[in-house]
């Protein structure tokens, strides 16, 4: 079936908190409908499939009963909110994705706010109902009650509930259904979701909700057409507080399952991707009549964090990476401003050679970081540092919300170490099965380098998530127990031996037989002072033999530095060395004479 042809249409998206399932459920329905082959995943990034997380939004469709379905898949980490917020302007319903065993969780609640306030019916899907601590009542029964806290209308709060087991492609109406596949969800789809409204004989009004970049066709809106129509060739104009851009439609794709095709002409309702306006952001309203009524903006959610990237200077630099110079690395971050619209970078405030970059939290900026060592980039990066605003004369920072799911042995560490960083306890739920929910809110400064310790004292066995709140008055100085620093003081290849003297002393970052330099960080101490250490040092040879000389080394395998965790732990005074090859921590000064002039001056 031409998709051209097609008039009957519904806009959906799929929200959830990460690792709910809704790429799966995606995925399930994208088969069921044919629209995409066994294997095929939205989750198409080579990121996401290694992380098990959506990233990116991705719009799909399905037909479905003579209906064209465009479903836009949404990130579900707290950190692309502000990808979440733009599609949910595009489409007039949603499916809201949540746990059986967990319940709603702090992205479920970000999300499903967003959503009411734009007017939308969400349909409620329990997902994950064949989990042994499911809990479908207790789960419907909290998704009720989140409903009423945010405000919902009663047209709202009267939402359609469905049972799912996404990664079966499974969905009913009642557990006691039978039921082999997504039909009944597929069936509430048509019936619940408004067909979209929209007059396909007005002038047209169409509005970017998302950006991509082509190198042959330039700078990409996927927009959605409110009114009237869209054809290659046309003129168009792009509206933005009072700045008028002009451009030539000289492509447009539609959705094909997960396949962008080729069409002439889009109409009213539908989503596409469109070419020829170089200057298209976000919110914009694009007509081919100046005096149409403009679409209301999109906002973007401001950053909370920032960091510098510099060109790295490390006695390593150059060895790995292709991109070293500091007019590559700008090039590439002017590019990811093209797409990347929660980023923001300062390139003139600290200098040539360093760039301010601004994003929504650590996982946002360590990203970017990932996909460009894969490039074959090569850069240093300094500690992520909160966003201070004035507000009122008053000195403002971001705090966010704290939700951890945790074994109720655990839940006194968790208070203690959250209660030392800034954070207050608003609640604490026990769910019957042994766990605790504990939900604080805090400064988001006093969430750095939590994360790593949170794993230890859960053992592994808890739940974080965290979302941004706002910017409230500072909180004051936070005293965080900080490890100290281990920094090799000679450059050559790390030594077994050497290790396994140092090993009793903190954490090690690096294994033996490692080359390391003078000034880099190889470990952190549990004392929380710094040591500077020489781990090439051997063991001296001597023609005299004795008992308990010669018993084997037993290394601790060492605590791998990534940039996620590599972010978390480094101190003021350091810088996170990025590779396509190596993570590695150094000192911003390498040698201790070094350290010693700069912590005069300062």
């Amino acid at each position: 079936m031409n998709q051209e042809t097609i008039t009957n249409i519904r806009n959906v998206a799929i929200i959830a908190h990460v690792d709910h399932g809704k790429t799966t459920l995606t995925d399930a329905l994208l088969r069921q409908t044919g629209a995409v082959a066994e294997g095929v995943s939205m989750d198409s990034d080579t990121l996401e499939k290694e992380r098990g997380i959506t990233i990116y939004s991705k719009n799909a469709s399905c037909i479905y009963k003579g209906t064209k379905i465009n479903i836009v898949d949404t990130p579900g980490h707290a950190d692309f909110g502000s990808e979440v917020e733009r599609v949910l302007r595009s489409i007039d319903s949603v499916l809201l994705v949540v746990d059986a065993q967990e319940g709603p969780m702090p992205q479920t609640r970000f999300v499903l706010k967003k959503s009411l306030e734009l007017g939308h019916r969400p349909i409620v899907v329990i997902n994950k109902i064949d989990k042994p601590a499911a809990n479908i009542d207790r789960t419907i029964d909290q998704v009720f009650d989140l409903f009423s806290e945010l405000g919902a209308t009663n047209e709202q709060l009267d939402f359609p509930t469905m049972l799912t087991i996404g990664r079966q492609g499974i969905a009913k109406k009642e557990v006691s259904d039978e039921s082999s596949d997504l039909t009944p969800l597929l069936d509430l789809i048509l019936e619940h979701v408004p067909a979209p409204s929209g007059n396909k004989d007005a002038s047209l009004r169409a509005q970017p909700f998302n950006l991509a970049y082509d190198n042959y066709l330039g700078r990409l809106g996927v927009v959605r057409v409110y009114d009237g129509s869209l054809s290659i060739g046309t003129p168009v104009l792009s509206l933005r507080n009072g700045k008028i851009a002009k451009g030539r439609i000289t492509k447009i794709f539609t959705f094909e399952g997960l396949k962008r095709v080729d069409a002439n002409t889009v109409s009213a309702g539908d989503i596409a991707i469109i070419a020829g306006v170089p200057d298209i952001f976000i919110g914009d309203t694009i007509t081919t009549d100046e005096s149409v009524e403009l679409l209301p903006v999109i906002a973007v959610d401001e950053p909370t964090i920032e960091l510098t990237f510099l060109v790295n200077d490390s006695p390593f630099a150059g060895r790995e990476g292709k991109y070293v110079t500091s007019r590559q690395i700008r090039e590439r971050l002017e590019n990811e401003l093209e797409v990347n619209v929660g980023l923001r970078i300062d390139f003139d405030r600290a200098g040539s050679e360093k760039f301010i970059v601004s994003g929504r939290g650590e996982l946002h900026i360590a990203i970017l970081l990932e996909n460009m060592r894969r490039e074959g980039y090569e850069m240093q990066v300094s500690q992520p540092q909160v966003i201070m605003k004035e507000i009122d004369g008053i000195k403002h920072e971001p705090f966010e919300e704290v939700t951890i799911d945790v074994p109720e042995e655990f839940q006194g560490a968790v208070i203690e170490k959250l209660g030392a960083r800034g954070a207050i306890l608003l609640n604490a739920e026990q769910d019957g099965a042994g766990r605790m929910r504990l939900i604080f809110e805090g400064p988001t400064r006093g969430m750095f380098g939590y994360r790593s310790q949170f794993t230890i004292d859960t053992k592994g066995e808890g739940i974080l998530a965290t979302r941004v709140i706002g910017f409230r008055p500072y909180a004051g100085e936070i005293s965080k127990r900080e490890e100290g620093s281990m920094i090799s003081a000679i450059t050559g290849k790390a030594l077994a031996y050497a290790l396994d003297n140092l090993q009793t002393r903190g954490t090690l970052y690096i294994p033996e037989n490692t080359e390391v330099y003078e000034g880099q960080v190889i470990g952190n101490t549990s004392k929380g002072d710094e040591m500077i250490v020489n781990p090439t040092k051997g063991k001296n040879l001597t023609n005299v033999r004795s008992s308990g000389n010669d018993e084997a080394i037993k290394l601790i395998p060492p605590k791998k530095l990534t940039i996620e965790n590599g972010l978390e732990i480094m101190a003021a005074d350091e810088y996170l060395e990025v590779t396509p090859k190596s993570v590695r921590l150094r000192k911003q000064y390498l040698t201790e004479n070094a350290r010693v002039k700069s912590r005069r001056t300062v």
